[in-house]
């Protein structure tokens, strides 16, 4: 798949840009807060509907206007597309496909494929699991589009049931446990029976997710493991398991579902304590281990940084399997994160296969043979002046 043409308006800071690309890499060149990472975002929203900067939309509508739009020309074996995407500081955001409204949201993903790598990824490694799940949810969204409804579904029931436990946590004496597995005296029956609902269906929609997670570790863990055997020189062995909340025996909905309604019985009375949801896939764990020690506790940087690049070749491959079109690349800033050899393991997976997008602030990264073959346009302040 190629990205034509890229055409921004009142998006972040630019306020009416238009972009032809005309290679298989472009390096968009220019000092930090210019918007070169802002166009490489407005990329990642048309393929996924996500930011991985995690901005509302407000913040992508520049300071005094009321929308901003995206607008693509994306060219497929299929044939070319045009996309286009509004984003409203008050209101809903609604997209176009080829000039048409689509109403639902999922049909218009899956039309154009990136994978973002940016010096914010290293935080998969560090961070907390929140990171890791955004990070398996965006890309399971470009694998399987449905999935951003089943997630969304999940999301809308796990708000519901815990407004409901936040509302009935008052009615449990804080020096008393609950008589019943769920609440406590007080409570009336129609209580009861109405956690009983919001219950049935978290374990409904938390399977879906849950399965359809499982089924990506499954995929992707055997490219990575490969992809890091290559960049390590085999000298250390990257595993990638998925640890969701509910035990996970094997991948049939009913067991899983079964199991995770023992899971909400067993933790009924902190739930009602706390007032909270504890358990279900938004409290699901991706877990990186290399030569079986977790990989925040393992090793230098360095080898922290090897663990991703090897995470995003395996999501490039397995995207490119999946849809049998090789994504686009996005990689905001990333370079200045890698020591030589690492960007050339990079550079060489890349040539001219992906599409790729690259920021930096200067071009002594790169190669003559790479500035030779690439696009070259510099950003600043909100505006792209080309290479003349």
């Amino acid at each position: 798949m190629y990205l034509k043409t890229l055409n921004l308006r009142q998006f972040r800071n630019y306020q009416d840009q238009k972009v032809e690309f005309n290679a298989a890499k472009t390096i968009l060149v220019g000092n930090n807060a210019q918007g070169k990472s802002n166009l490489l975002e407005a990329v990642e929203l048309l393929a996924t509907l996500r930011s991985h900067r995690m901005a509302r939309d407000r913040d992508l509508v520049q300071e005094g206007e009321a929308i901003a739009q995206i607008n693509a020309t994306l060219e497929r074996q299929t044939g070319v597309s045009d996309l286009a995407l509004t984003l409203r500081r008050n209101g809903r955001r609604s997209v176009a496909l080829n000039g048409e409204s689509i109403r639902r949201q999922m049909d218009f993903l899956g039309v154009l494929n990136a994978v973002q790598f940016s010096s914010l990824d290293l935080e998969l490694v560090r961070g907390g699991p929140e990171g890791r799940r955004n990070w398996l949810d965006t890309l399971l969204i470009q694998l399987e589009p449905v999935y951003a409804h089943i997630l969304q579904q999940y999301n809308h029931v796990l708000r519901q049931r815990n407004a409901f436990l936040k509302k009935n946590q008052d009615l449990v004496p804080s020096n008393q446990q609950p008589q019943s597995p769920h609440l406590g005296e007080n409570t009336h029956d129609a209580d009861s029976s109405e956690l009983a609902v919001w219950d049935a269906q978290l374990a409904t929609t938390g399977t879906r997710v849950i399965r359809r997670r499982d089924r990506a570790i499954q995929r992707l863990a055997p490219i990575a493991t490969a992809w890091h055997a290559s960049i390590s020189g085999s000298t250390e062995i990257l595993q990638i398991k998925y640890v969701p909340n509910i035990p996970l025996e094997d991948n049939h909905p009913e067991e899983v579902q079964q199991a995770f309604l023992a899971k909400i019985q067993q933790r009924a009375i902190a739930e009602t304590h706390q007032g909270t949801t504890l358990v279900g896939p938004h409290r699901d764990e991706i877990e990186l281990t290399i030569n079986q020690t977790p990989a925040r506790q393992y090793g230098s940087q360095g080898q922290q940084r090897t663990l991703v690049l090897a995470l995003k070749l395996a999501e490039l491959q397995l995207i490119e399997e999946v849809v049998k079109e090789p994504p686009l690349l996005l990689l905001d800033d990333v370079l200045a994160e890698l020591d030589l050899s690492r960007q050339n393991q990079l550079l060489d997976a890349i040539q001219d296969r992906f599409q790729t997008l690259i920021t930096t602030t200067h071009l002594g990264s790169f190669d003559s043979q790479w500035l030779k073959s690439s696009q070259i346009l510099f950003v600043k302040a909100g505006e792209i002046i080309p290479n003349l």
